[in-house]
């Protein structure tokens, strides 16, 4: 089992979403509208600053990694909007 950090702007947070869903990945959590910088600049939902970020984290089986990235890897390149997209995954030493 690994730990799958997904950070993408606020209009692709359902995007992710199905796209977990479509691997089997059924055990995550979604903070759907949260203040970020990244790549592009501030995003506080503020007129000066706009936008939001959503942050996915999963609990992800090994062997499904790869085609998951594979899949996220494929979202992020397909536009140019889409370009600040970040995934990492961390090893997980203990769960209950």
């Amino acid at each position: 089992m690994k730990f799958v950090h997904i950070s993408v702007h606020f209009e692709y947070g359902k995007a992710m979403v199905e796209i977990l869903d479509s691997h089997g990945v059924c055990d995550y959590v979604r903070y759907s509208m949260i203040e970020s910088k990244d790549i592009e600049g501030k995003h506080f939902g503020t007129q000066v600053f706009p936008g939001n970020a959503s942050v996915i984290q999963a609990l992800v089986k090994e062997d499904v990694i790869e085609e998951l990235f594979k899949e996220l890897k494929e979202f992020k390149n397909k536009k140019m909007s889409r370009h600040h997209l970040r995934a990492v995954v961390f090893p997980i030493e203990k769960i209950i």
